[in-house]
Protein backbone atom coordinates (compact mmCIF):
# COMPACT_ATOMS: atom_id res chain seq x y z
CA UNK A 1 0.00 0.00 0.00
CA UNK A 2 3.00 2.34 0.57
CA UNK A 3 4.46 1.90 -2.37
CA UNK A 4 1.40 2.38 -3.95
CA UNK A 5 0.91 5.88 -2.47
CA UNK A 6 4.10 6.71 -2.80
CA UNK A 7 3.97 5.86 -7.02
CA UNK A 8 1.30 7.71 -7.24
CA UNK A 9 2.68 10.57 -5.55
CA UNK A 10 6.04 10.39 -7.98
CA UNK A 11 3.39 10.56 -10.87
CA UNK A 12 1.46 13.66 -9.49
CA UNK A 13 5.01 15.35 -8.98
CA UNK A 14 6.58 14.41 -12.24
CA UNK A 15 5.65 16.44 -15.57
CA UNK A 16 4.65 13.96 -17.92
CA UNK A 17 4.73 14.66 -21.58
CA UNK A 18 1.31 13.30 -23.07
CA UNK A 19 0.84 16.08 -24.82
CA UNK A 20 3.71 15.73 -27.14
CA UNK A 21 2.38 12.26 -28.08
CA UNK A 22 -0.82 13.83 -29.08
CA UNK A 23 1.17 16.15 -31.44
CA UNK A 24 2.51 13.15 -33.40
CA UNK A 25 -0.91 11.01 -33.84
CA UNK A 26 -2.23 14.87 -34.98
CA UNK A 27 0.90 14.93 -37.37
CA UNK A 28 0.66 11.74 -38.53
CA UNK A 29 -3.46 12.27 -39.93
CA UNK A 30 -2.44 15.31 -41.16
CA UNK A 31 0.82 13.44 -43.16
CA UNK A 32 -2.15 11.05 -44.39
CA UNK A 33 -5.01 13.94 -44.88
CA UNK A 34 -2.66 16.20 -47.48
CA UNK A 35 -1.45 12.39 -49.16
CA UNK A 36 -4.81 11.74 -49.81
CA UNK A 37 -5.48 15.02 -51.23
CA UNK A 38 -2.38 14.55 -53.41
CA UNK A 39 -3.03 11.13 -55.01
CA UNK A 40 -4.83 12.77 -57.85
CA UNK A 41 -1.76 15.25 -58.57
CA UNK A 42 0.50 12.20 -58.70
CA UNK A 43 -1.92 9.92 -60.67
CA UNK A 44 -3.53 12.35 -62.52
CA UNK A 45 -0.73 12.27 -65.86
CA UNK A 46 -1.32 8.49 -66.24
CA UNK A 47 -5.26 8.80 -65.67
CA UNK A 48 -5.81 11.73 -68.26
CA UNK A 49 -3.63 9.55 -70.75
CA UNK A 50 -5.77 6.69 -70.00
CA UNK A 51 -9.16 8.64 -69.62
CA UNK A 52 -8.26 11.37 -72.00
CA UNK A 53 -9.80 14.89 -70.21
CA UNK A 54 -8.19 17.66 -70.86
CA UNK A 55 -6.17 20.73 -68.60
CA UNK A 56 -9.75 22.42 -67.96
CA UNK A 57 -11.53 19.49 -66.74
CA UNK A 58 -8.80 18.27 -64.99
CA UNK A 59 -8.85 21.34 -63.24
CA UNK A 60 -12.08 20.80 -62.44
CA UNK A 61 -11.74 17.38 -60.89
CA UNK A 62 -9.28 18.77 -59.32
CA UNK A 63 -11.58 21.48 -57.50
CA UNK A 64 -14.00 18.61 -56.68
CA UNK A 65 -12.54 18.00 -53.31
CA UNK A 66 -12.80 21.84 -52.04
CA UNK A 67 -16.23 21.97 -53.13
CA UNK A 68 -17.41 19.70 -50.66
CA UNK A 69 -14.39 20.60 -47.96
CA UNK A 70 -15.64 24.56 -48.08
CA UNK A 71 -19.52 23.27 -48.27
CA UNK A 72 -18.79 21.21 -45.08
CA UNK A 73 -17.09 23.19 -42.57
CA UNK A 74 -19.25 25.15 -41.32
CA UNK A 75 -21.64 21.87 -40.03
CA UNK A 76 -17.46 20.04 -39.28
CA UNK A 77 -17.42 23.02 -36.90
CA UNK A 78 -20.39 22.57 -35.21
CA UNK A 79 -20.12 18.68 -35.13
CA UNK A 80 -16.88 19.14 -32.90
CA UNK A 81 -18.10 21.61 -30.54
CA UNK A 82 -20.95 19.86 -30.16
CA UNK A 83 -19.42 16.08 -29.83
CA UNK A 84 -16.07 16.63 -29.32
CA UNK A 85 -12.41 15.93 -31.29
CA UNK A 86 -12.41 12.53 -30.59
CA UNK A 87 -15.61 10.94 -32.19
CA UNK A 88 -15.53 12.98 -34.91
CA UNK A 89 -12.22 13.38 -36.33
CA UNK A 90 -12.54 8.88 -36.17
CA UNK A 91 -15.28 9.37 -38.22
CA UNK A 92 -13.56 11.79 -40.61
CA UNK A 93 -10.47 9.66 -41.06
CA UNK A 94 -12.88 6.29 -41.72
CA UNK A 95 -14.47 7.75 -44.65
CA UNK A 96 -11.95 9.77 -46.39
CA UNK A 97 -9.51 7.00 -46.45
CA UNK A 98 -12.96 4.85 -47.56
CA UNK A 99 -13.36 7.31 -50.44
CA UNK A 100 -9.71 7.48 -51.38
CA UNK A 101 -9.94 3.57 -51.58
CA UNK A 102 -13.06 3.45 -53.46
CA UNK A 103 -11.24 5.65 -56.75
CA UNK A 104 -9.28 3.12 -57.50
CA UNK A 105 -11.90 0.84 -59.02
CA UNK A 106 -12.67 3.94 -61.30
CA UNK A 107 -11.87 1.99 -64.47
CA UNK A 108 -14.21 -0.72 -64.13
CA UNK A 109 -16.93 1.52 -65.28
CA UNK A 110 -16.40 0.73 -68.67
CA UNK A 111 -16.22 3.94 -70.16
CA UNK A 112 -14.34 7.80 -69.65
CA UNK A 113 -17.74 9.31 -69.49
CA UNK A 114 -18.65 7.55 -66.26
CA UNK A 115 -15.11 7.16 -64.82
CA UNK A 116 -14.62 10.78 -64.69
CA UNK A 117 -18.06 11.58 -63.45
CA UNK A 118 -17.30 8.96 -60.50
CA UNK A 119 -13.63 10.47 -59.91
CA UNK A 120 -15.51 13.98 -59.33
CA UNK A 121 -18.30 12.42 -57.67
CA UNK A 122 -15.60 10.66 -55.18
CA UNK A 123 -13.06 13.67 -54.43
CA UNK A 124 -16.31 15.27 -53.70
CA UNK A 125 -17.20 13.27 -50.99
CA UNK A 126 -13.99 12.83 -49.62
CA UNK A 127 -13.18 16.82 -49.29
CA UNK A 128 -16.74 16.56 -47.21
CA UNK A 129 -15.73 13.63 -45.35
CA UNK A 130 -12.02 15.89 -44.26
CA UNK A 131 -13.83 18.97 -43.18
CA UNK A 132 -13.17 18.37 -39.35
CA UNK A 133 -9.78 17.50 -39.55
CA UNK A 134 -7.88 20.83 -39.57
CA UNK A 135 -10.52 22.48 -37.16
CA UNK A 136 -10.30 19.17 -35.01
CA UNK A 137 -6.24 19.88 -35.00
CA UNK A 138 -6.55 23.65 -33.80
CA UNK A 139 -8.99 22.25 -30.86
CA UNK A 140 -6.97 19.68 -29.91
CA UNK A 141 -4.09 21.73 -29.99
CA UNK A 142 -5.92 24.22 -28.40
CA UNK A 143 -7.11 21.56 -25.22
CA UNK A 144 -3.43 20.37 -25.08
CA UNK A 145 -0.74 22.99 -25.67
CA UNK A 146 -0.42 26.27 -23.23
CA UNK A 147 -0.13 29.57 -25.39
CA UNK A 148 3.79 29.48 -25.49
CA UNK A 149 4.26 26.45 -27.28
CA UNK A 150 1.13 26.28 -29.36
CA UNK A 151 2.78 28.22 -32.38
CA UNK A 152 5.63 25.12 -32.60
CA UNK A 153 2.62 22.37 -32.29
CA UNK A 154 0.29 24.48 -34.23
CA UNK A 155 3.45 24.82 -37.09
CA UNK A 156 4.17 21.07 -36.62
CA UNK A 157 0.88 19.81 -37.59
CA UNK A 158 0.61 22.02 -40.28
CA UNK A 159 4.09 21.06 -41.61
CA UNK A 160 2.75 17.97 -42.04
CA UNK A 161 1.66 18.54 -45.79
CA UNK A 162 5.43 19.14 -46.75
CA UNK A 163 6.36 15.95 -44.85
CA UNK A 164 3.56 13.78 -47.17
CA UNK A 165 5.02 15.12 -50.05
CA UNK A 166 8.39 14.19 -48.88
CA UNK A 167 7.28 10.75 -48.02
CA UNK A 168 4.41 9.80 -50.19
CA UNK A 169 4.82 11.69 -53.20
CA UNK A 170 7.83 9.73 -54.46
CA UNK A 171 6.02 6.54 -52.95
CA UNK A 172 3.22 7.66 -54.90
CA UNK A 173 4.95 7.67 -57.72
CA UNK A 174 6.74 4.51 -57.86
CA UNK A 175 3.33 2.84 -57.11
CA UNK A 176 2.39 4.34 -59.97
CA UNK A 177 5.23 3.69 -62.16
CA UNK A 178 5.61 0.00 -60.98
CA UNK A 179 1.61 -1.39 -60.19
CA UNK A 180 -0.29 1.10 -62.72
CA UNK A 181 -2.27 4.43 -60.46
CA UNK A 182 -4.92 1.93 -59.64
CA UNK A 183 -2.49 0.70 -56.55
CA UNK A 184 -2.14 4.28 -55.04
CA UNK A 185 -5.91 4.41 -53.88
CA UNK A 186 -5.14 0.85 -52.54
CA UNK A 187 -2.69 1.89 -50.77
CA UNK A 188 -3.90 4.98 -49.21
CA UNK A 189 -6.62 3.71 -48.33
CA UNK A 190 -6.17 1.20 -46.38
CA UNK A 191 -3.67 2.65 -44.34
CA UNK A 192 -5.98 5.50 -43.36
CA UNK A 193 -8.58 2.84 -42.18
CA UNK A 194 -5.85 1.55 -39.90
CA UNK A 195 -5.46 4.82 -38.39
CA UNK A 196 -8.84 6.12 -37.63
CA UNK A 197 -8.77 2.86 -35.44
CA UNK A 198 -5.69 4.31 -33.98
CA UNK A 199 -7.12 8.06 -33.14
CA UNK A 200 -9.77 6.16 -31.59
CA UNK A 201 -7.89 3.95 -29.42
CA UNK A 202 -5.47 7.00 -28.11
CA UNK A 203 -7.31 10.42 -27.91
CA UNK A 204 -8.64 11.27 -25.18
CA UNK A 205 -9.09 15.56 -23.85
CA UNK A 206 -5.78 16.06 -21.38
CA UNK A 207 -8.21 15.81 -18.30
CA UNK A 208 -9.39 12.68 -18.54
CA UNK A 209 -5.94 11.17 -19.92
CA UNK A 210 -5.18 8.68 -17.47
CA UNK A 211 -1.45 8.77 -18.65
CA UNK A 212 -1.68 12.88 -17.58
CA UNK A 213 0.07 13.83 -14.24
CA UNK A 214 -1.48 16.59 -12.17
CA UNK A 215 1.65 18.75 -12.46
CA UNK A 216 1.33 18.12 -16.98
CA UNK A 217 -2.58 19.07 -16.57
CA UNK A 218 -1.77 22.01 -14.25
CA UNK A 219 1.09 23.24 -16.75
CA UNK A 220 -1.13 23.02 -19.80
CA UNK A 221 -4.47 24.91 -17.45
CA UNK A 222 -1.88 27.61 -16.43
CA UNK A 223 -0.76 28.39 -19.56
CA UNK A 224 -3.83 28.88 -21.77
CA UNK A 225 -4.65 25.16 -22.56
CA UNK A 226 -8.57 24.23 -22.38
CA UNK A 227 -8.23 20.86 -21.03
CA UNK A 228 -11.74 19.95 -20.33
CA UNK A 229 -12.12 20.15 -24.51
CA UNK A 230 -15.47 21.11 -25.45
CA UNK A 231 -16.62 20.49 -21.43
CA UNK A 232 -14.91 24.18 -20.71
CA UNK A 233 -17.07 26.17 -18.44
CA UNK A 234 -19.14 28.58 -19.60
CA UNK A 235 -18.93 32.18 -18.34
CA UNK A 236 -21.44 34.03 -16.47
CA UNK A 237 -22.84 35.66 -19.31
CA UNK A 238 -23.18 32.65 -21.25
CA UNK A 239 -23.11 32.04 -24.69
CA UNK A 240 -26.15 29.63 -25.68
CA UNK A 241 -27.17 27.78 -28.88
CA UNK A 242 -22.96 27.85 -29.99
CA UNK A 243 -23.02 27.20 -33.53
CA UNK A 244 -26.00 29.16 -34.76
CA UNK A 245 -25.83 31.81 -37.16
CA UNK A 246 -25.53 34.90 -34.72
CA UNK A 247 -22.07 33.15 -33.22
CA UNK A 248 -21.20 32.74 -36.97
CA UNK A 249 -22.09 36.84 -37.38
CA UNK A 250 -20.18 37.62 -34.28
CA UNK A 251 -17.14 35.76 -35.75
CA UNK A 252 -17.01 37.33 -39.30
CA UNK A 253 -17.50 41.21 -37.81
CA UNK A 254 -14.39 40.94 -36.25
CA UNK A 255 -12.08 42.14 -38.10
CA UNK A 256 -8.76 41.11 -36.78
CA UNK A 257 -10.44 37.65 -37.40
CA UNK A 258 -11.72 38.03 -40.46
CA UNK A 259 -8.34 39.56 -41.31
CA UNK A 260 -6.57 36.17 -40.59
CA UNK A 261 -9.53 33.98 -42.18
CA UNK A 262 -8.98 36.04 -45.72
CA UNK A 263 -5.05 35.69 -45.31
CA UNK A 264 -5.76 31.64 -44.78
CA UNK A 265 -7.06 32.42 -48.21
CA UNK A 266 -3.73 33.59 -49.74
CA UNK A 267 -1.97 31.25 -48.30
CA UNK A 268 -3.58 28.33 -49.35
CA UNK A 269 -3.56 29.57 -53.14
CA UNK A 270 0.15 28.04 -52.87
CA UNK A 271 -0.99 25.13 -50.69
CA UNK A 272 -3.25 24.22 -53.96
CA UNK A 273 -0.85 24.77 -56.79
CA UNK A 274 1.71 22.48 -55.09
CA UNK A 275 -1.10 19.66 -53.99
CA UNK A 276 -2.57 20.02 -57.85
CA UNK A 277 -0.83 21.43 -60.60
CA UNK A 278 3.01 21.22 -59.26
CA UNK A 279 4.19 17.71 -60.50
CA UNK A 280 2.00 18.60 -63.79
CA UNK A 281 4.29 21.89 -64.04
CA UNK A 282 7.16 19.44 -63.91
CA UNK A 283 6.18 16.87 -66.28
CA UNK A 284 4.28 19.58 -68.84
CA UNK A 285 6.80 22.83 -68.30
CA UNK A 286 9.96 21.26 -67.39
CA UNK A 287 10.02 17.84 -69.28
CA UNK A 288 10.28 15.56 -66.41
CA UNK A 289 9.03 12.01 -66.27
CA UNK A 290 6.13 11.09 -63.71
CA UNK A 291 9.05 9.21 -61.57
CA UNK A 292 11.41 12.38 -62.20
CA UNK A 293 8.76 14.38 -60.79
CA UNK A 294 7.78 12.83 -57.92
CA UNK A 295 11.58 12.76 -56.67
CA UNK A 296 11.82 16.13 -57.51
CA UNK A 297 8.41 17.57 -56.28
CA UNK A 298 10.00 16.26 -52.50
CA UNK A 299 12.82 18.89 -52.89
CA UNK A 300 10.30 21.86 -52.20
CA UNK A 301 8.57 20.02 -49.56
CA UNK A 302 11.63 19.47 -47.38
CA UNK A 303 12.30 23.33 -47.23
CA UNK A 304 8.37 23.87 -46.80
CA UNK A 305 8.41 21.23 -43.58
CA UNK A 306 11.65 22.99 -42.33
CA UNK A 307 10.34 26.31 -42.80
CA UNK A 308 6.85 25.49 -41.43
CA UNK A 309 8.97 23.70 -38.09
CA UNK A 310 11.41 26.72 -38.04
CA UNK A 311 8.75 29.24 -37.92
CA UNK A 312 6.63 27.71 -34.94
CA UNK A 313 10.09 27.63 -32.88
CA UNK A 314 10.72 31.26 -33.74
CA UNK A 315 7.26 32.31 -32.89
CA UNK A 316 7.48 30.72 -29.88
CA UNK A 317 10.90 32.42 -28.77
CA UNK A 318 9.73 35.57 -29.55
CA UNK A 319 7.42 34.61 -26.89
CA UNK A 320 9.50 33.51 -24.48
CA UNK A 321 11.96 36.46 -25.07
CA UNK A 322 9.05 38.98 -23.88
CA UNK A 323 7.30 40.12 -27.31
CA UNK A 324 3.75 40.53 -27.70
CA UNK A 325 1.46 37.74 -28.92
CA UNK A 326 1.16 40.32 -32.10
CA UNK A 327 4.91 40.32 -32.71
CA UNK A 328 5.13 37.29 -32.24
CA UNK A 329 3.15 35.75 -34.79
CA UNK A 330 3.34 38.55 -37.65
CA UNK A 331 6.90 38.55 -37.89
CA UNK A 332 8.04 35.38 -38.56
CA UNK A 333 4.13 35.27 -41.42
CA UNK A 334 5.13 38.60 -42.98
CA UNK A 335 9.12 37.47 -43.88
CA UNK A 336 7.83 34.34 -44.72
CA UNK A 337 5.21 34.93 -47.18
CA UNK A 338 7.24 37.68 -48.57
CA UNK A 339 10.11 35.25 -49.45
CA UNK A 340 7.36 33.31 -51.21
CA UNK A 341 7.23 35.86 -54.14
CA UNK A 342 10.77 34.61 -55.46
CA UNK A 343 8.28 31.84 -56.92
CA UNK A 344 7.74 34.47 -59.72
CA UNK A 345 11.26 34.26 -60.66
CA UNK A 346 10.93 30.46 -62.18
CA UNK A 347 9.58 32.46 -65.29
CA UNK A 348 12.47 33.88 -65.86
CA UNK A 349 14.93 31.51 -65.76
CA UNK A 350 15.60 27.75 -67.83
CA UNK A 351 17.68 25.58 -66.08
CA UNK A 352 15.94 22.89 -64.35
CA UNK A 353 18.26 23.00 -61.28
CA UNK A 354 17.80 26.62 -60.56
CA UNK A 355 13.95 26.41 -60.99
CA UNK A 356 13.54 23.50 -58.00
CA UNK A 357 16.01 26.11 -55.71
CA UNK A 358 13.49 28.85 -56.33
CA UNK A 359 10.20 26.55 -55.64
CA UNK A 360 11.95 25.15 -52.53
CA UNK A 361 12.88 28.82 -51.54
CA UNK A 362 9.02 29.90 -51.86
CA UNK A 363 7.91 26.59 -50.03
CA UNK A 364 10.76 27.40 -47.53
CA UNK A 365 8.73 30.83 -47.22
CA UNK A 366 5.50 29.56 -46.95
CA UNK A 367 6.33 26.79 -44.46
CA UNK A 368 7.64 29.80 -42.19
CA UNK A 369 4.63 31.65 -42.97
CA UNK A 370 2.02 29.05 -41.92
CA UNK A 371 1.28 29.84 -38.95
CA UNK A 372 -2.42 30.76 -39.28
CA UNK A 373 -3.75 28.07 -37.23
CA UNK A 374 -1.78 28.70 -34.06
CA UNK A 375 -3.59 32.49 -34.62
CA UNK A 376 -6.98 30.69 -34.58
CA UNK A 377 -6.01 28.80 -31.62
CA UNK A 378 -5.02 31.94 -30.03
CA UNK A 379 -7.59 34.16 -30.50
CA UNK A 380 -10.90 31.61 -31.36
CA UNK A 381 -13.56 32.30 -28.74
CA UNK A 382 -13.09 29.36 -26.22
CA UNK A 383 -16.61 28.28 -26.80
CA UNK A 384 -16.64 28.23 -30.19
CA UNK A 385 -13.24 26.71 -31.51
CA UNK A 386 -14.60 24.42 -33.60
CA UNK A 387 -16.67 26.97 -34.93
CA UNK A 388 -13.65 29.74 -35.55
CA UNK A 389 -11.35 27.47 -36.87
CA UNK A 390 -14.12 25.77 -39.68
CA UNK A 391 -14.89 28.99 -40.69
CA UNK A 392 -11.40 29.87 -41.39
CA UNK A 393 -10.52 26.20 -42.89
CA UNK A 394 -13.62 27.52 -45.18
CA UNK A 395 -12.15 30.97 -46.22
CA UNK A 396 -8.76 29.24 -46.93
CA UNK A 397 -10.15 26.18 -48.83
CA UNK A 398 -11.96 28.20 -51.27
CA UNK A 399 -8.29 28.61 -52.57
CA UNK A 400 -9.09 24.98 -53.44
CA UNK A 401 -11.60 25.70 -55.74
CA UNK A 402 -10.63 28.71 -57.26
CA UNK A 403 -6.90 27.90 -57.96
CA UNK A 404 -6.80 24.54 -59.92
CA UNK A 405 -9.92 26.30 -62.21
CA UNK A 406 -7.65 29.34 -62.62
CA UNK A 407 -4.83 27.89 -63.20
CA UNK A 408 -6.27 25.10 -65.90
CA UNK A 409 -7.99 27.86 -67.89
CA UNK A 410 -4.52 30.35 -67.90
CA UNK A 411 -2.70 26.72 -69.21
CA UNK A 412 -4.96 26.13 -71.50
CA UNK A 413 -5.45 29.35 -72.96
CA UNK A 414 -2.01 29.89 -72.97
CA UNK A 415 -0.04 26.95 -73.16
CA UNK A 416 2.16 28.20 -70.69
CA UNK A 417 2.74 28.36 -66.69
CA UNK A 418 3.64 31.84 -66.62
CA UNK A 419 0.88 33.21 -65.42
CA UNK A 420 -0.19 30.65 -63.54
CA UNK A 421 3.19 31.61 -61.04
CA UNK A 422 2.07 35.37 -61.19
CA UNK A 423 -1.02 34.17 -59.69
CA UNK A 424 0.22 32.29 -56.69
CA UNK A 425 3.33 34.92 -56.16
CA UNK A 426 0.32 38.24 -55.96
CA UNK A 427 -1.65 35.82 -53.57
CA UNK A 428 1.55 35.85 -51.16
CA UNK A 429 1.67 39.23 -51.18
CA UNK A 430 -2.15 39.86 -50.43
CA UNK A 431 -1.51 38.14 -47.36
CA UNK A 432 1.02 39.97 -46.27
CA UNK A 433 -1.13 42.88 -46.86
CA UNK A 434 -3.68 41.30 -44.72
CA UNK A 435 -1.82 40.48 -41.86
CA UNK A 436 -0.11 44.19 -41.86
CA UNK A 437 -3.23 46.25 -42.68
CA UNK A 438 -6.59 44.41 -41.72
CA UNK A 439 -5.58 42.52 -38.47
CA UNK A 440 -4.49 44.63 -35.96
CA UNK A 441 -3.61 43.53 -32.47
CA UNK A 442 -3.69 39.41 -31.78
CA UNK A 443 -5.27 38.40 -28.79
CA UNK A 444 -8.12 36.30 -27.48
CA UNK A 445 -11.94 37.12 -28.71
CA UNK A 446 -15.02 37.06 -26.17
CA UNK A 447 -18.48 36.48 -27.14
CA UNK A 448 -21.24 38.71 -26.41
CA UNK A 449 -24.28 36.91 -24.87
CA UNK A 450 -26.86 35.90 -27.40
Amino acid sequence: MEMSRTASAAHVAKRTRVRYAILLLIFLITTFNYADRATLSVTGSAMRAEFGFDAIRMGYIFSAFSWAYVLSQLPAGWLLDRFGARRVYAASIFFWSLFTLLQSSIGLLGSAAAAVTALFALRFAMGAAESPAFPANAKVVASWFPTNERGTASAIFNSAQYFAAVVFTPLMAWLTHAFGWHMVYVVMGVMGLLLALTWLKVMKNPADHPRVSRSELEYIEQGGGVVNGQKTTRPAGRIEHTGGWSLVRQLLSNRMLLGVYLAQYCINVLTYFFLTWFPIYLVQARGMTILQAGLVASLPAICGFSGGVLGGILSDGLIRRGHSLTVARKVPIVGGMLLSVCIIGCNYVSTDWVVVALMSLAFFGKGIGALGWAVVADTSPREALGLSGAIFNMFGNVAGIVTPIVIGYLVAKTGSFNGALVFVGINALLTVFSYLVIVKDIKRVELRPS
